[in-house]
């Protein structure tokens, strides 16, 4: 991420009008109020951006590709989960396939990540 605040806004912005479909079908449910709670979309979080984070409840949801499995990106992923949980901030991750593929099974760990009760 960019490091001057101006290049860090520019670079958050570009992120949201380049989300992947993954990201944009969760935002969707998200404005539809499928979580009844706000979540902020490329927040900024350190050296980090989060795709999805939502301040209440100190819950971070990201959604990965598959080059997320590759090379190093595991590492640098659980490095990533690490830094926020020293800040306080619990991580979902689900991949991109989970997300269209198992769309209500997504939205239940998030409702249950922020203490909903079980549909």
């Amino acid at each position: 991420m960019p490091s001057r605040s101006t290049d860090a806004l520019a670079f958050r912005r570009k992120l949201r009008r380049e989300s992947t479909d993954a990201e944009c079908l969760l935002w969707t449910l998200v404005r539809r109020g499928a979580f009844g709670v706000k979540f902020r979309r490329q927040h900024p979080a350190g050296p980090y951006v989060l795709d999805f984070y939502c301040p209440a409840h100190r819950l971070a949801v990201e959604l990965d590709g598959g080059q997320h499995w590759c090379g190093d990106a595991p590492a640098r992923d659980a490095a990533r989960t690490r830094f926020l949980a020293t800040r306080g901030i619990r991580v979902l991750r689900f991949s991109n396939a989970e997300m269209f593929e198992e769309t209500e099974a997504v939205i239940q760990v998030i409702r249950e990540a922020l203490g909903f009760e079980e549909e």
